[in-house]
């Protein structure tokens, strides 16, 4: 049997000879040039794995913004729950974005706000403590239930001017006029419905009854079994917000019926020209949740070529991020 040559086979297979390839050199940020967290954010670009998904997320933005396209925000209940409420309130106060989607708790969460806070928590706090103490935990947020019992009284007189606004008018209110009569009364600065009414902005939620919200219609319904939502004039109306735009951008931070909606009105137009998705859902259960931009474009959900680009990982770190590089520098300069 012939000797084998292993050192050089072992060589041969280790030291392989590469094609030479050209891009961008990966380099992160220099801390001896002190502390600059706008430079920081600029060094993500080569930074490599998720930091430049978020650069790419924020130069997609930025492009929006420079096109003026119009901008549809989709955003979870738990968005609202954390303290991203207040960076989805400026962009809404600040007119930065032109259509936002929501849950029923995205209403419901923000309105709850400014009639109690939502107090940090525990992620692994006993479940059947808190249940005993009528406390409520979204993640490691803790909210009292009495908060729940005051948004009830809030709501149910609204609901009966809404219900006597319905019979003279003839016809069920659409999600958006229920918010925009939620932030009238609620008339609070610090509530992104408030903002809504104000600026006239339409936050569709074609989940209304799932949540709090969806409770008190419940209830209401007992006393006014006449009362109606119209979901699908309401869809009618997202859809067609669609047709005709010259540009059009989304950006979604979590997935569900937020993300489909957005997108599916987007197909109305033969796709949206530009995409950002934050969420850290896998696609590998073929759900549209977790489906990657690629999956929206063969759907014609998006154009082929638009800029596209998902970010992995969690909203309340990267959207901060996102807004300081992009809408809240448009706002400053």
């Amino acid at each position: 049997m012939a000797k084998i040559d292993t050192e050089g086979l072992a060589r041969k297979n280790i030291f392989k000879k590469s094609e030479e390839i050209k891009g961008v050199s990966i380099k992160g940020y220099d801390f001896s040039k002190g502390v600059d967290y706008s430079e920081i954010l600029k060094s993500f670009a080569s930074s490599g794995f998720q930091a430049s998904k978020l650069s790419k997320a924020i130069e997609i933005t930025n492009k929006m913004i420079e096109d003026k396209a119009v901008i549809y925000l989709g955003y979870t209940s738990s968005i609202v729950s954390s303290g991203l409420r207040d960076v989805v309130r400026f962009l809404v106060q600040n007119k930065k974005v032109n259509v936002c989607v929501t849950t029923g708790g995205g209403i419901e969460e923000d309105i709850i706000k400014c009639l109690g806070d939502f107090i940090l928590g525990d992620f692994n706090a006993s479940g059947s403590e808190l249940r005993e103490k009528a406390i409520n935990r979204i993640g490691n947020i803790f909210v009292p239930n009495s908060r729940y019992v005051s948004f009830e009284k809030f709501v149910t007189p609204i609901l009966e001017e809404l219900y006597n606004e319905q019979k003279k008018r003839g016809k069920a209110f659409l999600t958006y006029e229920i918010v925009w009569k939620l932030g009238e009364n609620i008339n609070d600065e610090r509530s992104i419905c408030y903002w809504a009414w104000k600026n006239k902005i339409k936050i569709h939620c074609p989940a209304i009854m799932d949540g709090s919200l969806g409770d008190m219609i419940y209830f209401f319904k007992y006393k006014r079994g006449d009362f109606m939502i119209d979901i699908s004039e309401d869809t009618k109306e997202l859809n067609e917000s669609t047709i005709g735009l010259e540009k059009s951008g989304v950006i979604i931070l979590g997935t569900g019926i937020v993300k489909h909606s957005i997108l599916n009105a987007n197909l109305y137009r033969n796709g949206a020209d530009y995409a950002v998705y934050i969420n850290n859902t896998p696609e590998f259960d073929g759900s549209d949740a977790g489906a990657n931009p690629e999956e929206a474009v063969s759907w014609g959900k998006l154009t082929s070529d638009s800029l596209r680009v998902k970010v992995f990982g969690d909203a309340t770190i990267i959207f901060p991020l996102l807004v300081a590089e992009s809408f809240a520098k448009q706002n400053s300069g």
